[in-house]
């Protein structure tokens, strides 16, 4: 009797799912369907538990575009960091899953980013859905229908690959695309064209029942994909009440108010009427929010959105937080351009405006060449390498990058002449003069790949790699570092295929000579001002009187244009204004050397060891007025360093 009432049981069972089966799923948006069955792992997010929208309410309507009823095609979401916007594009990919089964693409900007996303963000996302669980097959079964990059669903399959792939890319047609951070996808995909136009194009096949969606932290003026789609499309901000008078307004940073040396002062100051609204009032402000366009789109059925952190709810990112980081970054054009891209929102302009030489000129200061001034704590070199010399200058690096040129030298022969390498060599032997007394190695020579490469990875493998760094430059300011590697290359010397080639470095160029020239133009206190006490600010460049005119003129030789692609994208090039700029590059590959040193990354105890190798202390190494060189004659003519070979002479 006990095993009949247990097949009737089970029969009952069948017939209960079957008929549940029948009917059809409930007609839900994206953000119903996240209240109700979308559930935050403790491993994935900061708040686990029940997702709910009013946490986030601007991400209501974001969401609720990509359901398929809405006519939108195309949303578009410039944003800042901390807003919400990666839980709201994975309550998409459930939606999708669950609600509206078709073939759906995501693309992080590299294959390894997608795993990880895979791994820490979709996994956790199926695993606590049970509505998900039941529809997508389980890890590691028999088949092949959820793996890494790959999850398959009744009516669909879930594809993620890296923008970095061109076969990804182009893999399989789909409905819905999630394109993540858009502005840190490479300018190409394996050389086969622009990722986002890529991936797009995959959608075309289902014309109006398509959905794209495009979300990024801006970058660079001018570079950014996401704000060029967001200034195409009707540019929606997110209007909120005042709590004192109604006035609706968006919230911009130059309303954020606080007493200097206070972030914990800061407020919001209503344009309509003035008043200063505290951080406790955003709750409120955000419910009764709306998104309101503020343009007219090129595109009817694309939508755009941006929204800074201002928007950031209670508990998250606060305007005292963002007062804080406001004062932090003040003085460093590398922690300002984070805090506009990762708090505001918005891109930053690099200007590239090439300093005027003879101002540079005039900005000299008097130093012996080839000695090192008290702020120098290591040096580097760049060598270019030309049909007849190779030009080197010698830097000297300090605290916050501040640099010194103690060392400009012309090698004759050219790349074809032995001794001229040979005596390449011996500068990696030699040591220059401190302030201190002390004797100054190169920590690292940076050489330019770009001319007879084959002979200078030659000898960078016969002088080793302890010193010497080959590197490759290339343009463009969306890569993740600035300098990458070391990769091997393999070589052929004499006709022999090498096993392991030269270790290159890859290297922005565009990245350091913005910088090299942002630094170039920052105010610095007067020699008055020095005097009573005042430093330079952080990347100051510090020039030599005998650094003469063609060489001011070599390392300004440069202006970052605004160019337009055939399509009508615009991209920033580095265009020379005249034929040489030997100085700056030879500039750019020094600080090459100075980042693969890892001087961008040492710590306070890094540096107040080499000043205590130099016999220094923090005081002495740092202070205004600090002696420039050991004591030398004021030097009052240019001076060109020229080392001259003999050979086939």
């Amino acid at each position: 009797m006990d095993d009949g009432v247990s097949d009737f049981d089970g029969a009952d069972r069948l017939i209960r799912t079957w008929r549940e089966g029948l009917r059809p799923d409930p007609d839900l948006s994206v953000s119903q369907w996240a209240d109700r069955h979308r559930r935050l792992a403790s491993r994935a997010s900061a708040e686990p538990g029940q997702y709910r929208t009013a946490r986030t309410p601007y991400m209501r309507e974001i969401m609720d575009r990509l359901s398929p009823g809405e006519p939108t095609q195309r949303v578009v979401f410039m944003k800042a960091a901390q807003v919400g916007a990666t839980e709201a594009g994975n309550n998409w990919i459930g939606f999708v899953i669950h609600q509206a089964p078709g073939p759906m693409l995501a693309v992080q900007p590299t294959v390894e980013l997608a795993k990880r996303n895979s791994r820490q963000r979709i996994d956790p996302l199926i695993d606590e859905s049970p509505e998900l669980r039941e529809r997508v097959k389980p890890a590691r079964s028999r088949d092949a229908g959820n793996t890494m990059l790959s999850k398959e669903f009744a009516g669909g399959i879930l594809i993620m690959t890296g923008a970095n792939s061109a076969v990804g890319l182009r893999s399989t047609p789909a409905r819905y695309i999630f394109l993540d951070e858009v502005d840190a996808y490479p300018a190409s995909a394996d050389e086969e064209g622009d990722p986002v136009t890529l991936a797009e194009a995959r959608s075309l096949t289902f014309s109006h029942r398509r959905k794209v969606l495009l979300v990024s932290t801006p970058t660079i003026r001018g570079l950014s994909r996401i704000e060029r789609e967001f200034e195409a499309s009707d540019q929606r901000r997110f209007f909120v009440p005042c709590p004192h008078c109604g006035a609706m307004q968006w919230l911009k940073f130059e309303r954020l108010r606080w007493e200097k040396g206070r972030p914990e002062t800061a407020e919001y100051i209503c344009e309509g009427c003035d008043a200063a609204i505290a951080e406790h009032h955003k709750t409120q402000m955000l419910d009764a929010g709306e998104w309101r366009a503020t343009a007219t789109a090129t595109d009817p059925m694309t939508v755009g959105y941006h929204l800074s952190a201002l928007y950031s709810p209670v508990g998250w990112l606060s305007w005292q937080r963002i007062a804080r980081a406001h004062e932090a970054a003040r003085g460093s054009d590398e922690a300002m351009r984070a805090f506009r891209n990762t708090i505001l929102g918005e891109t930053w302009m690099e200007t590239g405006e090439a300093p005027d030489w003879q101002r540079l000129a005039d900005r000299r200061e008097a130093w012996t060449a080839g000695t090192v001034p008290a702020g120098g704590l290591f040096l580097t070199a760049g060598a270019d390498v030309q049909k007849n010399r190779i030009e080197v200058d010698v830097w000297a690096w300090g605290r916050g990058l501040e640099s010194w040129l103690i060392d400009h030298i012309v090698i004759d022969g050219g790349p074809g002449d032995p001794v001229c390498w040979q005596q390449l060599t011996g500068l990696l032997g030699r040591s220059w003069i401190h302030a201190s007394g002390q004797p100054v190695l190169l920590t690292r020579l940076a050489i330019d790949t770009g001319f007879e490469t084959s002979a200078v990875y030659a000898w960078s493998r016969q002088v080793g790699w302890t010193q010497v760094a080959p590197v490759k430059g290339v343009e463009g300011f969306t890569r993740t570092s600035p300098v990458t590697g070391p990769t091997f290359v393999d070589a052929t010397v004499a006709g022999k295929r090498l096993r392991r080639g030269a270790r290159l470095w890859t290297v922005a160029t565009s990245t350091f000579k913005a910088e090299t020239y942002r630094f170039l133009r920052q105010d610095r206190p007067t020699k008055e001002d020095q005097a009573a006490g005042d430093s330079c600010p952080p990347g100051t460049i510090h020039l030599p009187d005998w650094a003469d005119g063609e060489w001011l003129k070599q390392l300004t030789a440069e202006q970052l244009v605004t160019v337009r692609t055939k399509r009508g994208f615009a991209r920033l090039e580095w265009h020379k204004l005249r034929e040489r700029n030997e100085a700056l590059d030879c500039r750019v590959y020094a600080r090459a050397a100075a980042w693969i040193a890892g001087a961008d990354r040492w710590p306070e105890a890094r540096w107040a060891e080499m000043e205590a190798q130099l016999g220094l202390t923090h005081h002495e190494a740092t202070q205004p007025g600090r002696p420039m060189a050991p004591s030398a004659a004021h030097r009052t003519t240019p001076r060109r360093r020229t080392v001259h070979s003999n050979y086939m002479r």
